[in-house]
């Protein structure tokens, strides 16, 4: 099951300035983009990008916000109960955050700086993801065994969601082969189900 990123696309101004924020972080990092770079790719004057943004930091805030809400909005649709599988919901609710870093990955040569400062800007927002995530995990899990999909006798769900998500963080990106981690999430996915199944 493929997993992907997708960067609203609109003619609304915050639109245009974060995609264009987007850009040109991932082409020049943090550090050395400019207001003007923004600006530019977003094909706005910088007083119009600063209508909208108060400054580089803020704009990579909004864009980190605007990421992590769209991440969130695809890992509870993952997590729904519409007959799919117990591992096919937990690994859409999972890939949902490893498509995140991917992207980062394939889009920037800087993905490192990206993340760094990710951590340094909006931890917190970062961290309520993470809860968010787990919360919807915790949810899959305690679904498929009410149905009797899985049996958590002895066992807490909140513990089996640490677990999954202590193993995506663990994944081994691989320049070389980009589909490899979305392969060893699916067969934790599997693994922890075939642990769990009756």
């Amino acid at each position: 099951m493929p997993c992907a990123i997708f960067l609203p696309m609109s003619d609304e101004p915050i639109d245009r300035i974060l995609d264009a924020a987007y850009a040109s972080f991932a082409r020049h990092g943090v550090r050395r983009t400019t207001m003007d770079d923004i600006a530019t790719a977003a094909q706005m004057s910088r007083p119009a990008v600063y209508q909208y943004v108060r400054n580089k930091d803020d704009a990579f805030r909004q864009l980190g916000t605007r990421l992590f809400d769209a991440a969130l909005q695809r890992a509870t649709a993952a997590a729904a109960d519409d007959g799919r599988s117990v591992a096919a919901r937990l690994y859409g609710v999972l890939c949902a955050k490893l498509e995140l870093a991917l992207q980062l990955e394939r889009d920037s040569p800087h993905a490192g700086e990206l993340l760094d400062a990710s951590a340094r800007l909006f931890g917190e927002l970062f961290e309520g993801f993470i809860a968010a995530t787990h919360g919807l995990l915790v949810g899959v899990l305690d679904s498929a065994a009410a149905r009797g999909e899985i049996d958590l006798t002895g066992l807490r769900a909140a513990e089996i969601a640490d677990v999954a998500l202590a193993l995506e963080r663990g994944l081994v990106h691989d320049p070389a082969d980009p589909e490899r981690p979305l392969r060893q999430q699916r067969l934790g996915v599997d693994l922890i189900v075939a642990g769990l199944s009756r």
